[in-house]
């Protein structure tokens, strides 16, 4: 089995905002450079493979995690939401009313217009979990928050309908584990990246 393990980029002022990003190649915020500045990658990711997303908020992150070497790969790019993006979901739930209701009752099949579903990101992510499981060189990655999601519904068995098993928080490492045949199944999520303040207790 070989270690798989996603990074989620830093915040950007569109997160703030909650608005829908997909392939929208926003930067990431002051404070969200800031804030990836405190993060500290594990030691048992060194001589890692790194790949990242190519999106402008994935780069930004890799660089200021001293991630050099890391190779773009654009099946890690956030599931693009077509005409959705720049949206808040609040909005889109106000306006489209009992449609938005239907829409996202379809779980991984959901597909906003001019975008793509869950689904389509998984199987855009196949063939590189194939590439994984073959090579069995550990690799990491920073991509996008629907990424992780779509791997941990693959890994998992979620449907993406209702609340999900575990939350994928910010800030983390997710691990998953990959087969040789490019199966994926979740080993740890939601390790820290941050350290700790000066003092505080690290147990």
């Amino acid at each position: 089995m070989t270690p798989f393990v996603l990074i989620r980029h830093g915040p950007t002022l569109w997160n703030l905002e909650k608005r829908l990003q997909g392939h929208t190649d926003e930067p990431l915020s002051d404070s969200g450079r800031e804030e990836v500045r405190c993060w500290r990658l594990p030691e048992e990711l060194r001589g890692f493979r790194w790949l990242v997303s190519p999106l402008h908020r994935a780069r930004e992150t890799a660089l200021l995690l001293g991630i050099e070497e890391a190779e773009p790969d654009a099946r890690l790019m956030e599931m693009a939401w077509g005409e959705w993006e720049g949206q808040r979901l609040t909005e889109l739930r106000h306006t489209l009313g009992p449609a938005m209701t239907d829409l996202e009752n379809q779980g991984l099949d959901l597909r906003p217009p001019g975008g793509e579903s869950p689904r389509l990101l998984q199987e855009r992510l196949k063939p590189l979990l194939a590439e994984i499981g073959r090579a069995g060189l550990p690799t990491a990655a920073v991509c996008h928050r629907g990424v992780i999601r779509a791997l941990f519904a693959l890994a998992s068995g979620w449907d993406m309908l209702g609340k999900p098993p575990v939350k994928v928080k910010n800030a983390c490492c997710h691990r998953f584990l990959i087969d040789a045949e490019g199966r994926p199944t979740v080993e740890a999520m939601n390790q820290p990246l941050k350290t700790p303040p000066a003092g505080e207790d690290q147990a």
